[in-house]
């Protein structure tokens, strides 16, 4: 088949080179003879051109292929796919349908979250008392430590449980040391977490219970330390109350450091008029975002979205936080009617978005915007880390992954191997038979758009 292409691609040109040839005036003794002009449609005119169609041509042959396994049953037709090649639609099949986009929602989350709090945005845990500390370095009743929603706080302890490293976080040593610096040494009364910030409602009522107990998402809090999980070994187990945890570490913390915490750790509401002891702030919203993105973290996705409603709406709730997301895509011009959506993670399999929606939402900020940088890379890191091994879109595949049963997503971009502009796809697949079947239909539609552009070279196309 790539033996006749060529051929017949020159063939049409210059058939309709003969058409468009540009008729020159009849020599006369007034008019001196000239040569023969180039037909504006001649091939020499247009090798760009012909390049450029044989690599579309070949590039929709191949996900054409992928998309039309046997193997795939009903995801054949229950699928999307959107390419572009810089501002140019290369591929379009059914890129309006609203299908479930698994983790691939937390797109329009990230995209959300950048719009509205910034990129450089810092989420802070504070430590507040009831008075200031004195030169004694005694505080006569409670530590208050006060959570600012940042989903990252954690130690070392928990950070170096995770497989791919260095991970990103918010050290809650480093707000034990800077108590400490803040000259606390005995504490004459309990560490209380106070998580008034945002609802007590710490999972989705619809998720599929598995996802709790299989620990998919820790307890949303809006003091959470260690992803609300008070043992790492495998299996995790979750704190029943994440804001009496995260007190009970950081009392732990402060103890090892030499000051005396005489109550433990309770859980309530800093006073009104409490005085900062100390403060920690989260990464630049931006990495907290690229965490997000290249982990698939969903208690990220979560708080992030209660932040959304707190800051916007009045209130730290999921309701809240979705109205603003939905806000955000409609002002920035998104299709955000293609979007159904009840949480910020795509756990919920009532969620809805399409390929256009979130392709989108990527494109906005180019390929190297705050999305793009977050996103995992092919066989390098994150949930890619392990994915296309020995597969041409190694280390050039940047995408946001999504899998539920039956279903599997994958948004981003493909940079292209001269350093010119990337390719941006999504792809979404639902009602696969198995889900190996998604794993693969995503590898070879990865290899396909990594082979672009197949095609010769435009120097070689001209005669």
């Amino acid at each position: 088949m790539r033996r006749r292409l060529l051929p017949l691609s020159l063939a049409l040109v210059c058939a309709g080179s003969a058409a468009a040839a540009v008729v020159l005036p009849v020599p006369s003794a007034d008019r001196p003879e000239v040569a023969v002009a180039v037909p504006v449609l001649s091939a020499r005119r247009a090798p760009a051109f012909l390049h450029r169609a044989i690599a579309d041509s070949r590039l929709r042959a191949g996900l054409d292929a992928a998309l039309a396994d046997p193997r795939l049953a009903g995801a054949r037709d229950r699928s999307c796919l959107a390419v572009r090649h810089g501002e140019r639609p290369v591929v379009s099949r059914r890129t309006d349908v609203s299908l479930i986009p698994a983790s691939g929602l937390k797109l329009l989350t990230a995209f959300a979250a950048l719009d509205r709090l910034g990129p450089d945005e810092q989420l802070v845990t504070e430590v507040r008392a009831g008075a200031a500390v004195g030169p004694d370095g005694v505080v006569n009743g409670p530590l208050w430590v006060v959570g600012g929603g940042d989903p990252l706080l954690a130690t070392a302890d928990y950070a170096a449980t995770f497989e791919n490293q260095p991970q990103v976080r918010t050290p809650l040593e480093a707000l034990a040391d800077a108590v400490v610096a803040a000259g606390v040494k005995v504490v004459n009364g309990p560490v209380v977490g106070d998580e008034t910030r945002y609802d007590t409602q710490r999972y989705i009522p619809t998720w599929k219970p598995g996802y709790i107990t299989d620990n998919e998402s820790g307890p949303a809090s809006a003091l959470v330390v260690n992803d609300g999980f008070e043992r790492f070994a495998r299996p995790r187990v979750a704190a029943a109350e994440p804001d009496l945890h995260a007190a009970a570490t950081l009392a732990a913390l402060l103890q090892a450091r030499g000051v005396t915490v005489a109550g433990g750790a309770a859980e309530g509401q800093a006073p009104q008029g409490a005085v900062i002891v100390a403060r920690q702030a989260s990464p630049p919203m931006r990495e907290v975002v690229g965490q997000m993105l290249r982990e698939s973290d969903n208690l990220t996705a979560e708080l992030l979205v209660k932040e959304l409603g707190r800051r916007f709406a009045g209130e730290g709730t999921t309701v809240a936080g979705l109205g603003v997301v939905r806000q955000a895509l409609e002002a920035a011009g998104l299709p955000v009617s293609q979007l159904a959506a009840v949480d910020g993670s795509g756990l919920d399999r009532s969620d809805r978005a399409s390929c256009t929606l979130l392709m989108a939402a990527i494109e906005r900020g180019g390929p190297a915007g705050a999305i793009a940088a977050g996103l995992p890379v092919a066989a390098r890191d994150g949930t890619l880390a392990k994915r296309f091994v020995g597969n041409p879109a190694a280390g050039r595949l940047r995408a946001k992954t999504g899998s539920l049963d039956g279903v599997v997503g994958l948004t981003g971009y493909v940079d292209a191997p001269d350093g010119g502009p990337p390719l941006s796809f999504s792809l979404m697949a639902n009602e696969l038979p198995r889900d190996a079947f998604g794993r693969a239909l995503q590898e070879q539609v990865g290899a396909v758009l990594a082979g672009y552009p197949d095609a010769p070279a435009a120097d070689a196309l001209a005669p």
